[in-house]
């Protein structure tokens, strides 16, 4: 009994953490948004993970220790930076021309995304259920985008480009050492995405107005926040149990974005996002009932 008593706990923790990190999440985006009207993406990225790395460094002593300061292959996370940074431009770039909700549901399938190239990458076996997921999932986009229709955003392609490259940096963590924790990779991930900005910020950098700095500063907080709540949560619980609380984050947008700009999303915005949920929702228990590893969250731009 006690055992039971102490698996209900560390569910319950687990989904209060994921919980309050979808919504710090959603926080950061919500920022990001605000500051598109005066800054390219590429500035606001690189302001967050500059602002957010001494964060960063502090959790990862704190969760890791010295030992996780070190990597056995910092190549491979430069390029899981630079996927991480690109993903992050076109993700905030597309908050410029789409509402919080319909990128937010959009951005709901780079796990889909996961289990189709791990597919075609590596290999992997799936078998005709996920592959239907995979397809349903697909289903849930078109309705969402409408190609070819009055309502089409092309900017809606820019996040479907996000959940693409996000799903490659999330195969990618197959080549990272095993040695290495999830403290190393969080902290090597924005100490390469801040390293990648750097070298960009010559070209379209704009004088930060004062008033200004807190909403950067906000989105490194809310940001960083999220994704250790995010992380310590499956730690405390399983995958099927709090993986499906992410979706969580399409109610947020929604409040978010109708209270700060007005935003009403059309119903083919909320049948496609119920497509999108159900297919990622039905991976995850399929992987779980297959003794295979779900994905965890999708990271946080």
């Amino acid at each position: 009994m006690q055992a039971a008593g102490d698996m209900r706990q560390a569910n319950l923790t687990g989904i209060a953490l994921m919980c309050a990190g979808v919504f710090c999440l959603s926080i950061n985006d919500a920022i990001a948004k605000t500051l598109t009207e005066d800054y390219t993406a590429w500035q606001i990225a690189f302001l967050r993970n500059v602002i957010a790395l001494p964060v960063v460094l502090l959790i990862t002593l704190r969760m890791g220790g010295t030992a996780a300061l070190r990597s056995y292959r910092p190549v491979t996370h430069l390029w899981r930076g630079a996927l991480w940074v690109i993903g992050m431009f076109c993700f905030f770039t597309s908050l410029k021309y789409l509402g919080l909700a319909e990128a937010t549901a959009l951005i709901f399938v780079a796990p889909v995304l996961v289990t189709a190239l791990s597919a075609l990458i590596f290999r992997e076996e799936v078998g005709a259920r996920r592959w239907t997921a995979v397809l349903v999932g697909l289903l849930g986009v078109v309705i969402v985008v409408r190609p070819g229709g009055e309502a089409f955003q092309p900017a809606a392609l820019l996040v479907l480009g996000t959940a693409f490259l996000y799903a490659l940096m999330l195969l990618s963590a197959r080549f990272v050492d095993p040695r290495e924790s999830v403290w190393t990779l969080s902290l090597y991930l924005t100490g390469s995405g801040a390293l990648i900005g750097v070298f960009i910020q010559p070209f379209i950098w704009v004088p930060v107005a004062p008033d200004d700095l807190w909403l950067f500063a906000g989105s490194a907080v809310f940001g960083t926040a999220g994704m250790t709540m995010m992380t310590q949560a499956f730690r405390f619980a399983t995958p099927a149990v709090v993986a499906p609380l992410d979706y969580t984050a399409l109610i947020w947008a929604s409040i978010l974005g109708y209270v700060f700009w007005a935003e009403i999303p059309d119903l083919f915005t909320y049948l496609g996002a119920a497509v999108i949920i159900a297919s990622g929702i039905y991976i995850v228990l399929r992987e779980r009932a297959l003794g295979k590893e779900p994905v965890p969250e999708r990271p946080a731009p």
